[in-house]
């Protein structure tokens, strides 16, 4: 459906994409991951005609889009400002581009129907857009966005602005409607449990390259280096040279014993999970996750188990090829 071949995009001389390559299949969801500077939203934007691709090829079900405008690539697009019309109701916000398409009226109004019942807003078609919440308005953003059927939908953080509670609750809406209608989807994100959450695929994004693609599992379970290690959130991670150890968190055990090598540092509880932190008598620290009913407060001597199969060994550095 969608691929990037090596494209490069320089921005004042910058190299803010500096050969990046990844495919999005029919129906597949990919979460383009990265820190801020990395070049996630320059390439999400190259790939809609947003910026011009200095070298390298995009392509859209197997036809090149060089040349090709933005709205002559049937791509559907959501960004963290929704940028809605405010002096039109919700189903003229999400009739935008039917009318850019020349849609008639009839289709239109169709088309309006069952979109507000796909997003949640059955009933709200003639509201003025101000005077929705702002989870209500991000639902509008969605619907106008996904109103012309686009080949694939862009998403550059549209959730990143929300407030807890409304962001997870929107993110488990936009899950379950990506699997109702298998919209094929690229969605940019420096939060790694929204990527973990939505991607079908996690590609990681460093320095304007895309430096892995992997399932969530696999991601978690073989990053190809320290650095991704480390920025998915795998805090037992120790370089030794060239290779670096890294130790899951689940895998590692702290069991309250007097005579243990170790010391809880920290105790933190999310829900049923708590994430102990604890300081080995050797000076290194080890961190272990796990549900628990009663952790061990900080102070407790502690004993270590590790599971050997939450144990690998990567480089320290990244010496992977770019991957597809």
């Amino acid at each position: 459906m969608l691929q990037v071949h090596d494209a490069r995009v320089v921005i004042g001389g910058h190299p803010a994409v500096a050969g990046a390559s990844l495919s999005v299949a029919k129906g597949e969801v990919v979460a383009l991951l990265g820190p801020s500077g990395s070049g996630k939203s320059t390439l999400l934007r190259a790939i809609a005609g947003l910026e011009r691709v200095t070298t390298g090829e995009i392509h859209l079900d197997g036809q090149t889009v060089a040349g090709v405008p933005t709205h002559r690539r049937e791509v559907g697009l959501m960004f963290q400002d929704d940028a809605l019309f405010p002096h039109r109701d919700v189903g003229e916000n999400i009739a935008f581009g039917l009318r850019m398409h020349g849609m008639d009226r009839p289709g239109r109004e169709q088309r309006i129907a069952e979109l507000v019942n796909l997003v949640g807003l059955a009933g709200l078609e003639r509201r003025q857009v101000h005077s929705l919440s702002g989870g209500e308005q991000k639902r509008v953003a969605l619907a106008r966005a996904l109103a012309p059927s686009p080949r694939v939908l862009l998403l550059d953080e549209p959730l990143g602005a929300l407030d807890r509670p409304l962001h997870d609750r929107l993110l488990d809406d936009l899950r379950r409607l990506f699997q109702e209608i298998a919209q094929t989807s690229l969605y940019v994100t420096h939060d790694v449990s929204e990527a973990f959450f939505l991607g079908h695929r996690v590609a990681v994004m460093r320095e304007g390259r895309i430096v892995q693609i992997a399932t969530p599992e696999e991601l978690w379970t073989a990053p190809v280096d320290a650095w991704i290690a480390r920025f998915i959130g795998l805090a037992n991670v120790e370089e030794r040279g060239a290779i670096a150890v890294v130790t899951r968190p689940e895998g590692v055990v702290l069991r309250p014993d007097p005579s243990g090598a170790a010391v809880v540092l920290s105790s933190e509880r999310n829900g049923p999970v708590v994430t102990l932190r604890g300081l080995l008598d050797d000076g290194r620290e080890i961190v272990s996750v796990a549900p628990s009913l009663a952790a061990p407060p900080p102070g407790t001597r502690v004993a270590v188990e590790i599971d050997p199969a939450a144990v690998s060994e990567v480089p320290t550095a990244d010496r992977s090829p770019a991957p597809r």
